[in-house]
């Protein structure tokens, strides 16, 4: 069971976004630590019309956490200050 404990999951937080879903995922290290994985889950569709997902993960270890934060919050405060919290969308792009 040792072997598996790094990617055993601890435990999760999933915040669904239109097509896509993120997950927050707290795993074990071997050596009995803790990260984490944050991971996109976009739904698609093949050629056929069957659907499928696209996933993206980052590993994210406790060192780096305050920093991660504060470039996130930094980040996304910039963006909220600079185009407010209404979402804008391309009409046009929509259509394609």
């Amino acid at each position: 069971m040792a072997e598996n404990r790094d990617i055993e999951e601890i435990f999760s937080k999933s915040v669904r976004a239109g097509r896509r879903t993120y997950f927050f995922d707290v795993r074990s290290t071997r050596a009995e630590d803790y990260y984490m994985t944050v991971t996109e889950s976009k739904r698609d569709f093949n050629e056929d019309g069957t659907p499928f997902y696209k996933k993206h993960k980052i590993y994210l270890y406790k060192e780096d956490f305050a920093k991660f934060k504060e470039a996130l919050n930094e980040v996304s405060e910039y963006i909220i200050k600079e185009k407010g919290e209404e979402v804008i969308t391309n009409t046009r792009m929509q259509k394609e």
